[in-house]
């Protein structure tokens, strides 16, 4: 058993019975009953996030009653929905000894309303659960999914997680939040603070200082119930992917792409992948390459000829009458077009394809776990986080960051398997660092790379816009802009709102004094 740092046995019991008598013995957890909210991937050891105690309340109430009885004792919590953010670091909390605030429990799909598009979750609820509410119901409303389906809709739009169809801007569609703040008081943001509101689901801002940003990425509180705006269902939908043959095609790849998103010719968050992401779907690298270093370019020919990949390959979507998607495709198609050698599919072309049918499934907001193969790339023992650096949405950095991350992957043995989602106007890289979770040299490896390509990124201003726990406070140095005002204001609000620092310490970077010590240098 670990305990909070600062806390004694004693304390520590006294802690576990307040949170038996609230919530009752059977959801309070303790050894190994802890198994489940280790990071299943670890970069550093596990006894460096280890979680001392669970605790799952099943109302607002007793997330009340928790609140109160960790301030009392000085008792640290890591708050978690789904727990499902594997490649994040999962359940597990930032600083080894805190306790978990499992809200698993709080599993109700409270509203979904056809007429105006939009559910009302609790945090347990999961894309695959509103999903399959939704069909069962016959209700023509379609969710946004990232991948993969399994994690919470609150929880990923409280890391401010993407999808692929036109809603996939997670934040962009959250409308209304309640929230237990640290103190125990509950607050429903923008129109929510109206009594019996009829427009908490329909308005985003209410009235004065919009604050449900500020419940994102952070530790100001705990969100017990969330507007989510669903997609009403097209009239039509059509997959397509086109592919690119040479890999200096990105640059000119990207600036076609950006007027396209601009103009919503292009209406969802789009994907071009490399080739070998698309490959680590149903493929392991020995079955195509058992050399050492960088697979050489006549194998990328051999195995895109064999699968109809492209070393690049983009992956949309269009929505609506047949009519309007005949006159988007013209555009479209007469614009990738510029690029020689670009290639065409539809669905039809694509049968029996499983990397296209879950891009296309995604993009029709149906949840999957298909992605979880490329943990396979390089065999047993595979594991992945994903460095996501933004970008603008031009060819140069397209190719700036590409070539960086590559390079410095195949420096130490890794492949580059990643992927550009084109939004509004960003763009975010998402490198899958595959790497052996259960070889300590590897885990150490992958740790190096990601702290190395942070740091170098951020020199040419580039900065991820989320985490693993393990490097928040990597990318936290990167914000560094008039010698860290954002973290002096952030902090300000933290100690405001969270005097005792019992809530997620850690989450984003920031510590509370008492346990600022964690908030420098590297975690091992």
């Amino acid at each position: 058993m670990v305990l909070p740092p600062g806390m004694d046995q004693a304390d520590f019991n006294k802690a576990a019975e307040a949170f038996r008598r609230i919530v009752g013995d059977q959801w309070v957890f303790l050894g190994d009953q802890l198994t489940g909210y280790e990071d299943p991937f670890p970069v550093t050891s596990k006894e460096s996030s280890r979680a001392s105690i669970a605790v799952a309340p099943e109302n607002v109430e007793q997330v009340q009653a928790v609140l109160k009885a960790a301030n009392e004792f000085k008792f640290p919590l890591w708050p978690i929905s789904t727990g499902r953010n594997i490649v994040f670091g999962g359940a597990s909390p930032a600083m080894t000894g805190t306790g978990i605030l499992d809200l698993k429990r709080m599993n109700r799909i409270l509203e979904v309303n056809e007429e105006n598009g939009y559910a009302l979750v609790e945090p347990g609820v999961s894309y695959f659960d509103l999903y399959n509410h939704l069909q069962e119901n016959n209700i023509n409303l379609w969710i946004d999914s990232p991948s993969p389906g399994w994690g919470s809709p609150m929880g990923n739009t409280l890391e401010r997680g993407m999808g692929y169809t036109p809603y996939g801007d997670h934040l962009m569609m959250q409308c209304g939040m309640e929230v237990v703040l640290p103190d125990g008081d509950v607050v429903r943001t923008g129109m929510g603070g109206v009594p019996d509101s009829k427009m908490w689901q329909l308005f985003k801002y209410g009235f004065g200082p919009y604050v449900d940003g500020m419940f994102t990425q952070a530790s100001y509180g705990v969100v017990t119930k969330m507007g989510v705006w669903l997609m009403p269902k097209p009239p039509g939908y059509r997959p397509y992917m086109v592919t690119f043959e040479r890999e200096d095609d990105l640059e000119q790849i990207i600036d076609i792409i950006r007027p396209l998103r601009l103009s919503t010719l292009i209406p969802n968050a789009a994907v071009l992948c490399n080739n070998l992401l698309d490959l680590a779907i149903t493929t392991t690298r020995d079955e195509i390459y058992t050399g050492k270093g960088p697979i050489p370019p006549s194998v990328h020919k051999k195995i895109n000829a064999e699968h109809k990949l492209g070393m690049w390959n983009f992956f949309g979507g269009l929505y609506g009458p047949p009519d309007m998607m005949e006159v988007q495709w013209k555009y479209i198609r007469d614009a990738f077009s510029q690029v020689k050698g670009a290639k065409f599919y539809g669905a039809d072309d694509r049968k029996g394809d499983p990397a296209f049918e879950y891009r296309a499934q995604a993009m029709q907001g149906i949840p999957h776990l298909t992605e979880f193969s490329v943990l396979n790339w390089y065999g047993p023992g595979g594991g992945h986080i994903d460095l996501t650096l933004l970008s603008p949405v031009t060819g140069k950095d397209a190719v700036t960051q590409y070539q960086m991350q590559r390079e410095y992957g195949e420096k130490v043995g890794y492949d580059y398997l990643g992927e550009f989602i084109v939004g509004w106007r960003d763009m975010h890289h998402i490198n899958f660092m595959i790497f052996n979770h259960t070889d300590e040299e590897d885990r150490k490896r992958v740790y190096d790379l990601y702290e190395r390509l942070t740091i170098d990124s951020g020199k040419l201003g580039y900065a991820a816009y989320r985490a693993h726990t393990k490097f928040q406070n990597l990318v936290r140095d990167q914000f560094a802009y008039n010698d860290y005002a954002m973290n002096r204001l952030q902090m300000k609000l933290k100690e405001t709102l969270d005097p005792n620092g019992i809530m997620a310490p850690g989450k984003a970077g920031l510590w509370p004094e008492q346990y600022k010590q964690f908030g420098k240098g590297r975690i091992s």
